[in-house]
């Protein structure tokens, strides 16, 4: 019989409870407080860098905000989150807080709206709405919080919007860099395919119920927004070749290789797009949420790169 220590105990049963758990803040809670209550330290040990929850106003509604705060602040530039087309805050799970805790950087991460706990919105968003973001609701956010410089990681079309704010804001200096996972540089076969894909799967209304649990009664406005967009054949031609030509700052493209909304040419097309420091990293057998499959992983690319970045600045 093999001997364990208490602390090994501790970590296989809480290993094995974790995996009982839905995935919700409070559930979560619960586990943490199940492992280290058998180790005999405070719960408050591992709330060393709380969120805080807000809301700001911008053109259009309100837009709900959440910071994580690490106790020891290494670098004053933030990381700003950009979620994907069906995604917001709590759909991020515990990947903000570690990110913050490891970088020892603030991170924001918000709902955009019509998303999440964000105002809800009536009419579907335009053609147009990567730019618009860009251009009017993420400057005027950063406005309102005080952000001069941001690092922005941005997944799925979050990708695309961050390379877009970078672009549409380099005059400014907004941004000191850009990560991007599974973003869409173009539109190709593969994330059509998918979408549809995902639009026939939503159509049943047990699996709407799975969107409603985070966005309430806009679920089915932030389906639509998703795939009347992009299976709309006058967005065929959208591509993001244009902002990457104008981006001031490094950029890092993250991507599965089995990602089911797109292939390697995206990375690829990102990071050969951009004139100054680019670099990409393809994850094998990693799908579309690679800082859900592996936090850990994405958060040592993530390290890596800054850590390039930075060396940069000191050049």
């Amino acid at each position: 019989m093999i001997g364990y220590s208490k602390e090994q105990q501790c970590s296989r049963e809480f290993s094995n409870f974790i995996a009982k758990c839905l995935d919700t803040e409070r559930l979560r809670m619960s586990a943490f407080r199940h492992f280290y209550k058998r180790l005999g330290v405070s719960i408050k040990l591992i709330q060393n860098n709380p969120s805080k929850s807000f809301f700001i106003d911008v053109p259009g509604g309100k837009v709900f905000v959440r910071e994580w705060t690490p106790v020891a602040l290494a670098n004053p530039i933030p990381i700003v989150l950009l979620h994907d087309s069906l995604g917001c805050i709590d759909m991020w799970r515990d990947f903000p807080r570690q990110l913050a805790n490891h970088l020892k950087r603030q991170v924001y991460a918000y709902d955009r709206l019509g998303y999440g706990q964000s105002s809800a919105r009536i009419s579907p968003p335009s053609l147009e709405f990567i730019d618009e973001e860009a251009n009017s609701v993420f400057p005027d956010l950063c406005r309102q919080l005080n952000l001069k410089t941001v690092s922005l990681f941005g997944h799925s079309v979050g990708g695309g919007m961050a390379i877009a704010i970078a672009s549409m804001n380099a005059h400014a200096g907004l941004c000191e860099s850009v990560i991007t996972e599974s973003a869409q540089a173009f539109v190709e076969e593969r994330t059509l395919e998918g979408i549809t894909a995902a639009k026939t799967y939503f159509s049943d209304p047990q699996h709407l119920s799975k969107l409603e649990k985070y966005h309430g009664s806009k679920a089915k406005w932030v389906l639509d927004a998703w795939t009347e967009i992009w299976l709309d054949s006058r967005f065929s031609n959208w591509n993001l070749d244009h902002h990457l030509k104008r981006i001031n700052c490094p950029v890092l493209a993250i991507h599965g290789d089995r990602d089911e909304y797109g292939s390697c040419a995206f990375p690829q097309r990102i990071s050969s797009g951009v004139d100054t420091y680019s670099t990409s990293v393809i994850l094998e057998d990693f799908g579309h949420v690679p800082h859900r499959e592996d936090p850990t992983r994405i958060i040592g690319v993530v390290s890596r790169f800054l850590q390039e970045v930075e060396s940069m600045d000191g050049c």
